[in-house]
């Protein structure tokens, strides 16, 4: 049925997966630090946060990539002579899309991880101080494994998205699984079997991540009460 372009669209599924949770980690990565700027004390902080959130999800996904990788490429190779490099520099689709992605995606999850810091009772944090621990160990002994519980909904919906919207670095001439997917139906004009191939295989990751995410989720619950959900 798909005319021998099968392993031509596992190779690029697993170039969709790795741009995916390369991403994932960059993004959680910057939502973390968002978080915790805006919920610092410091009005710099909290107003680049700020700034970063509402710029991020008040421009398209496909508008800042292409921002990101033209303008990116440009800067790069305007740069590249004044520090004594004269040759044309390439930046790495992959790089590019990873780092584009996880930077949009980074500014949903400090509002996740926001709210989810929010949900800790203030009270266990101060019960932390009185009893000598530092802000630093306030944060990770107690903080942040009750945070993680509360913020784990809003990154697995996130992650959801995020697999998804992989398919926009096609545009910036990655090979990943739609770019693999639109070559096979140009080629066999056939254009309803491999689409659908695509669909499926997206289908086919999302799922695998939504078992995933259950059984995390019923690991975090463990020891909690059902009324504290």
């Amino acid at each position: 049925m798909l005319h021998g372009f099968l392993p031509s669209l596992l190779e690029g599924a697993s170039v969709t997966l790795a741009v995916a949770l390369s991403s994932l980690a960059v993004a959680l990565l910057l939502g973390l630090l968002g978080a915790l700027a805006k919920l610092s004390r410091s009005r710099v902080a909290q107003g680049l946060a700020a700034v970063y959130t509402t710029l991020i999800r008040g421009v398209p996904d496909l508008v800042l990539m292409l921002l990101i990788f033209y303008g990116g490429q440009l800067a790069v190779n305007t740069l590249a002579p004044m520090l004594g490099h004269e040759d044309y520099i390439d930046i790495d689709p992959f790089v590019a899309g990873v780092l584009t992605i996880g930077f949009i995606f980074g500014a949903y999850l400090t509002e996740a991880f926001r709210g989810a810091f929010l949900a800790v009772p203030p009270g266990q944090r101060e019960a932390g101080m009185a009893f000598g621990m530092s802000r630093r160990q306030v944060l990770w002994r107690i903080t942040l494994p009750q945070m993680l519980r509360h913020a784990l909904p809003g990154v697995s919906n996130n992650w959801l998205v995020l697999i998804k919207s992989t398919a926009i670095v096609s545009v910036i001439g990655l090979s990943d699984l739609m770019t693999r997917g639109q070559q096979a139906a140009g080629t066999t004009r056939e254009p309803f079997s491999f689409y659908l191939a695509v669909a499926a295989i997206y289908l086919l990751f999302t799922s695998a991540s939504e078992l995933c995410f259950a059984w995390a989720n019923r690991k975090l619950a463990i020891g909690v009460k059902e009324g504290q959900l």
